[in-house]
């Protein structure tokens, strides 16, 4: 079975640098517009999905529903897929963050894995829903060695976060490491979610 993960496409927090997180944002016109841009991708791959998983926020939802219409594929909200919790850091920029939350900031540097933002959750935290969400998904689907093809839309911290753990990639490294664009396919094995 293959995942194809993809980030919802752009907001206007997106182009503010604005940190979204759990604050649940529209897509903006171009967003829409890579959506679209991603269902016309994806409708001439081999990799073509048979079903699409989507986080239940507006943004990925939107997402998920424009390339389900013209893919004619059903289109479920999974629990579990949604972005990370920033807490007081929503609809900040890093800079503001780092200028009115110093202390916290360099500890979440400091240990990106475990460290929380002030009323936020950690990337581990993410981790210990996303990863069980993933698996069953893959279950509901028929396993990790049935043949199907899921697109599963989600956001960027669930991206990054999940294929450092895969990767066994320290988290300080994360961002530097692995880019999640808006709108662009990530593949994985299913079998790679196994144990």
């Amino acid at each position: 079975m293959k995942l194809l993960l993809t980030r919802h496409g752009e907001t206007d927090w997106n182009l503010q640098r604005r940190i979204q997180g759990s604050t649940d944002t529209d897509l903006n016109e171009n967003g829409r517009r890579q959506a679209l841009q991603l269902s016309e991708s994806l409708l001439l791959s081999e990799n073509r999905p048979h079903i699409i998983y989507t986080s239940g926020m507006r943004r990925a939802r939107e997402t998920a529903r424009i390339v389900s219409e013209r893919l004619r594929l059903p289109c479920l909200v999974h629990t579990g897929l949604e972005e990370m919790n920033f807490g007081l850091w929503e609809g900040l920029t890093w800079e503001q963050v780092e200028e009115r939350y110093p202390e916290p900031y360099q500890a979440w540097i400091a240990d990106r894995r475990y460290s929380r933002p002030p009323e936020g959750e950690s990337y581990q935290e993410l981790l210990e829903r996303t990863v069980p969400a993933l698996q069953d998904i893959v279950n509901a689907e028929g396993g990790s060695g049935s043949d199907s093809r899921i697109l599963l839309v989600t956001h960027s911290s669930v991206l990054i976060s999940l294929l450092s753990y895969l990767n066994r990639t320290p988290f300080e490294e994360m961002v530097k490491r692995y880019k999640a664009p808006n709108a662009r396919v990530v593949e994985l094995d299913a079998k790679r979610l196994e144990g």
